[in-house]
Formats: structure tokens, sequence, C-alpha cells
């Protein structure tokens, strides 16, 4: 076997930009991108794409360097995703949620060479390069996106999208990929525990990822796909590739408004979606939730895990949801929900539950377990001992840039350590319980926020929900709950919710204080910003041993959101010496 060799019709590197020549070849004559009134095939994204490619290349783009852009859901935010990688630079999608000093930190860490800006980002790109420049930083060419539906004219320096597109030679010698290890995009994490660090996708495993998650949600040919997950966000949990390789429609709006999202699924008879959980509550704001889907859609969330009560909630509007778990990392999506045709049977507030749970490995995962972070044992399949969940596979980043401390954290004895602390079910089935900075230790036991959380959300009047750990002086930490109520019809009380907690769940996971907010603060990705609700509990914390006042309820002032609240504290100096 030894004399067997690579050859070029043998071996060729893995890489996702590949999906692109194929739907030029299969699909060519099929709609590629839908944007307002503006309608492209795959062959005239193809050769746009090209071009693309060629005029960076003739603006002095090379091999490695980094191309960075500032956009919503565009078309040009899409072909990017191809014709970056085909002129053997690196893509970097930002986040268009920061501000322009984070901006020009992830401009000056990646050191990109060209920024492409959305006509309505302008004012931020502008700020964060002036930032650059009055640090004494290489600051890179600029390139505005305009509007193709209805071109605004605004400028940022001399170039233009469109005119590079048009001046670039689709018949131009491209690069060929010579190693798939080689990276194809730059992310930067979301920076909620500590500073963004930069995530670098290889082609083979972005290549991987995007097949495999196909496959897993059974994604048939010519999807109609709704771009309500942001592109900058592990590059759409790579569906911008995905859709190439199933021929698919990707369908794109600027903003992820209910009305925008329901006209649009209306109109184009999407089939597919991605989303964040917190997409769900804007479906099911106002009038909304009364609408009822003319054919389902099937809909893919990650990130922060969605209460069971959520889930079946937009189940019955007609969305069908898969839950998965990922993080930037791993190229997006790492574990998902896989269904199973007997759960059919089931009653639906069991197959949200069932559906709350994050899953098993995504094919392009060699593994993925839920092990002691001390000794690296794996935890039972009881479903309720706790431990980090750990990753090893070809869609694993290839690292931190420039990061070596980082790196060296985040791998340990073969495995990816994520931060993340679930469980393992009996059928295997992982569930994630929170963020291992999130739990909380109350005389030694283990609250996981999540669990909560959950029933909270059921709460027959409550919209959202958040719980944190607050200093105790007996018990060392105990839930602190923030709660938004569904609308203001709605009245929301401490003792009311803390009854409904009594009810449904052991006493010392109850919360020992409860605040009522009218919205939750959020990152740029949805993500609840829990570093602040840690931040009011300090403030509420009891400084003293407990003990329960006699005849006399007093009451605290504090302001979440831009909200000032008055709740009972009463209950918090009462100690429940009842530990279940």
């Amino acid at each position: 076997m030894d004399q067997l060799q690579k050859r070029p019709a043998n071996y060729v590197p893995l890489s996702p930009v590949g999906f692109l020549p194929r739907a030029n070849a299969v699909y060519g004559d099929r709609l590629s991108v839908v944007y307002g009134r503006v309608r492209f095939t795959w062959s005239q994204t193809y050769h746009r794409c090209r071009r693309l490619a060629s005029a960076l290349l003739a603006l002095g783009v090379r091999r490695g360097d980094v191309v960075s852009v500032l956009a919503p859901n565009v078309p040009a935010m899409y072909e990017m995703h191809f014709a970056v990688p085909m002129a053997g630079a690196v893509l970097n999608t930002i986040n268009t949620r920061l501000d322009a000093n984070a901006v020009a930190t992830i401009l000056r860490h990646s050191e990109a060479k060209l920024l492409f800006v959305d006509y309505d980002y302008v004012r931020l790109a502008g700020d964060a390069l002036r930032l650059l420049a009055d640090a004494g930083r290489p600051v890179p060419l600029v390139a505005v996106i305009d509007d193709l539906d209805a071109p605004t004219g605004v400028r940022l320096g001399e170039l233009e999208y469109e005119g590079l597109v048009a001046h670039g030679d689709p018949e131009a010698d491209l690069p060929l990929l010579a190693d798939e290890w080689d990276a194809v995009t730059l992310n930067y994490t979301s920076g909620t525990t500590s500073a963004p660090k930069g995530v670098v996708y290889s082609h083979r495993g972005a290549y991987l990822s995007t097949t495999s998650l196909l496959l897993q949600w059974g994604v048939g040919t010519e999807p109609v796909y709704l771009w309500t997950l942001p592109m900058f966000h592990c590059n759409g949990w790579t569906f911008t590739w995905g859709m190439a390789a199933r021929g698919g429609v990707n369908v794109c709006i600027r903003d992820a408004r209910p009305a925008d999202i329901y006209r649009a699924i209306a109109r184009h008879r999407v089939t597919h979606m991605c989303c964040a959980p917190v997409v769900f509550s804007i479906l099911l704001e106002g009038d909304a939730n009364k609408q009822q889907l003319e054919a389902p859609v099937h809909v893919l969330t990650g990130g922060a895990p969605p209460p069971a009560a959520l889930l079946e909630r937009v189940e019955r509007i007609g969305f069908r949801v898969t839950h998965a778990y990922g993080l930037t990392e791993a190229t997006g999506p790492a574990l998902a929900c896989e269904w199973r045709d007997q759960w059919d049977r089931l009653p639906l507030p069991e197959r949200a539950r069932l559906k709350a749970r994050q899953g098993v490995s995504v094919l392009s995962l060699a593994d993925a377990d839920v092990k002691n972070a001390d000794t690296m044992q794996s935890v039972p399949r009881d479903g309720k001992t706790v431990g980090e969940i750990v990753l090893r596979g070809s869609s694993v980043m290839k690292g931190y840039l420039n990061n070596p401390k980082a790196n060296e954290e985040a791998f340990k004895g073969g495995w990816f350590l994520t931060g993340d602390v679930g469980v393992v079910h009996q059928d295997g089935y992982i569930e994630i319980k929170d963020r291992s900075k999130d739990v909380i230790i109350s005389g030694g036991e283990n609250i996981c926020s999540k669990e909560v959380e959950e029933v909270l959300f059921r709460h027959h009047a409550v919209a959202d929900a958040a719980v944190v750990a607050m200093p105790h002086p007996h018990w060392g930490e105990t839930p602190c709950a923030f709660v938004v109520a569904r609308d203001k019809a709605a009245r929301v009380s401490e003792d009311d919710v803390l009854a409904f907690c009594r009810k449904r769940m052991a006493r010392f996971m109850v919360p020992k204080k409860v605040v009522v907010v009218e919205a939750l603060p959020r990152n740029g990705l949805g993500k609840v910003e829990k570093v602040k609700l840690r931040d009011v509990a300090r403030k509420l914390a009891p400084t003293v041993p407990a003990q329960k006042p006699k005849g006399k309820t007093t009451t605290t002032t504090t302001t979440v959101g831009g909200r000032r609240d008055e709740q009972p504290v009463a209950h918090i100096m009462a100690v429940s010496r009842s530990r279940l």
C-alpha cells in the first residue's frame, strides 16, 4: 500500500469554497440570493464572487491576509464568504452591534488589510479607524457596501463594493488551496467573560462542519433559507456555504424584526432558518403569537438553552425547532438534538422538554463528552451528575490568534474544554446546565441557574428570566432571579413568583430574591449579560447573619435595564434550615 500516492485526481484539499463552483455547474439557473427587489442566480453569484476575488488580488491582498467586513445580512456579506478565500485571504466578519473601540480592537489585533463596511455603519467604521490612526496603528483600506436595492451614495474613501465587482475579471487565475489546514475565516468571541479572542477556522473544519450540519438537520435540495441569524456569527453557523452545497435560496433581510420575518416567510415560502433563542421571544411579541404559519418552518437554534415552555409556544405557531449547542471555537453548533420518531407520540410539553436538550455530537466531531474537569473522567449517564462539556474533532478551531496562553488553557489531554457545565442522560444525550462560572454553590449544593430559569419561564406572567448567584452570609451563595413581565397587563410580584417556585423545586434552589425589570441586559449576540446582573445582586445581598424580622417588611430599590423597582426583601432575611 505504501506505493500508492496522493494525486490531483484522488486528493483535493477540503474547502467549503468548492461548493460554489459546483452550485454554478449544477444549480446555475436557480435563485441563489433574494434581497428586496434584487435577484441573483447561482451562476451570477459564482461570477460575481470570482470578479471580487480578482479585484482583491489587484488591490494587493495576498495569501493569509485578513479582509474584514462590517455589514448586516446583505448579498455582499454572503458573497465575501466565497470571494475572500478564493483570493487566498482570510475573512473576518465583525459584529455590527459592537462599539467603535471594540471594532478598532479587532482591526488592530487581526491586522486587517482591507475593511468592507455597509453604508449604515460608515460612522461606526470611521470612528474605529480614527482610534487606530490616533494610536499610531496601521489603517486598512476601506470599501463601502452601498445598498443594492436602493443605493444611497454614502462613501468612506474612494473604493465601493459594486465598482470592485464590476471591474474584476471573472476569468482571472485565482490561487489554488494547497493545504486544507490553512485559515479560511477569523471570528472573534463575544467577550462576555473576558477580552474577545480571535478564533481561527481551517478550510477543512469549515467544510466538515457544513456537511455534517446539513446531514443532521436533514436539509434537502432547494431549501429556502431566511437569514435571521447574523452571518457575522460563526459565519452563519456555516450555512453561508451550506446553501451553495444544496442549491438553496438565501433570503436576506437587514433586520430581524417580527414583521419582516413573517413577511419573508409568507412571500418566499421559507423552509429553514437559524436563530438565537432570543428571536423566539421576538416572534412571540404582541399579536405575533396569534399567527399560524401556512407551512412548517424548520428552525435550528442554539446559544443559551431556551426554556421548554418557550419552545412549546413557538411550536404551536408552526415552527419546527431543532435545538443545538455550540460556540465560536467549535465552528458553531457542536451538539444537535437529533429527533427520534417515537418522540412524536409524546404530549407537546414532553416533546418540548426533550427538544430543550442539546443532544449528540455533530458528525464533524470525533467525540463529545462530559467530564470531571479535575480528573478528566467521564461522568455517569444519570442525567444528574454535572461536569464540563469537552470536544475533539476537525471542526474545533485551529486555535486563538496570537494567544498562546489561552490556547494552553483551552486544550487539555486531547480535548477542547468548553467551560460549559452539563449532564449526560441515559440515552447518551447531553444537556447543558450552565456556564461553569454560572453554577451557584449554596451551602455545598450546586444549583444550575438554567434549572431555576426553566421553572420561572413556566410562570404564566413571565416573559423572560435570568438567575445569578447572590452572596449570602450563611450559605455562601443563593439564587437571585431577575424576571420580565409578559406584558403591561401582567402583574408579577415577588411573593407570587416565590410561591410558584416553592411548589416546583427543592427548597434550597428557590431564589432568595426576585427583581422585576423591564428588560434583561443583553450583548450584541443576544446573550444575557449576567455579569451586570451579578453586580446588582451583590448590592442586594444581606451582609449580616440572617434573622427574620417580626411584623415588618422592608423594601429595596434597584435599577436594572433603566427601571427602578421596589421589592420586599424580608424573605432574604429568612434562612431555611431544611435543605433538600
